[in-house]
């Protein structure tokens, strides 16, 4: 299976750490208090624990009840005859902000028609999560981000767990799993996506969040970078 290769300089890598809308279930308004309960039936954990303690574990990750707290960017630059990759964040208590600056670099720092976007699992979870909460926060998608009205192959997307499924549909593999079956180290941050609602709401450290996320950005563009057959880049910018 051929893989699909843009220059490396045309693509923006990303990935985004997101937080319930509540600290705990208990603040949300009766309407959205009726709405998490239903949802929280259809969830596995059900059986074990009520929608009260599934609103820590599993609201985060659905744009109708989380928010996006943390966006880490990673580029691949060439900077006298060497590639580097350049990472950073943008990371706001305040979604709408945040929102907002991650919309406005996309569309004003980056050429539209030339510009790929790369997540993991990207196409499935960064991707339209971003493009939701934009809607909710009535924020413009930058062009490269908005599927509306597009061809399947006008589509700038790009997604390492994609690539790695060749095809099968049914295969769901973690960014940590590919890092360790290319050898690659992961974060040496005591954070995992379990525990980003502490970290957050109880800690309040959405620097230590911040981390985390720009080194999965790391972590994600070596695994692009063995995916197509390419030289790792050992030379890391955190700016």
């Amino acid at each position: 299976m051929e893989i699909f290769q843009p220059p490396l300089n045309h693509i923006l890598f990303l990935d985004i750490e997101t937080a319930a809308i509540e600290p705990d279930f208990s603040m949300l308004s009766d309407r959205m208090q009726k709405i998490w309960i239903r949802k929280a039936e259809t969830l596995r954990e059900s059986e074990m624990y009520s929608p009260e303690e599934i609103w820590s574990k599993k609201a985060a990750i659905y744009a109708e009840f989380g928010k996006v707290i943390c966006i880490g960017l990673g580029v691949i630059r060439q900077v006298d005859d060497e590639w580097q990759m350049r990472i950073t964040h943008l990371n706001n208590d305040n979604e709408n902000e945040l929102l907002h600056q991650f919309s406005t670099l996309v569309r004003e720092k980056f050429n539209q028609d030339k510009l790929f976007l790369c997540a993991h699992n990207g196409k499935e979870f960064d991707f339209p999560y971003l493009c939701r909460r934009m809607v909710v926060n009535q924020i413009q998608i930058p062009y490269v981000l908005n599927l509306a009205g597009k061809k399947p192959w006008e589509v700038q997307h790009l997604d390492t767990m994609d690539y790695w499924k060749f095809g099968d549909r049914k295969n769901f593999t973690s960014l940590e799993a590919l890092a360790a079956i290319f050898d690659i180290p992961t974060s040496k941050s005591n954070l995992d996506g379990s525990k980003i609602h502490s970290a957050y709401y109880k800690e309040n450290n959405l620097e230590a969040i911040s981390t985390y996320c720009m080194q999965d950005v790391e972590v994600m563009m070596h695994i692009y970078l063995k995916l197509i057959g390419k030289t790792d880049i050992s030379t890391t910018q955190y700016v």
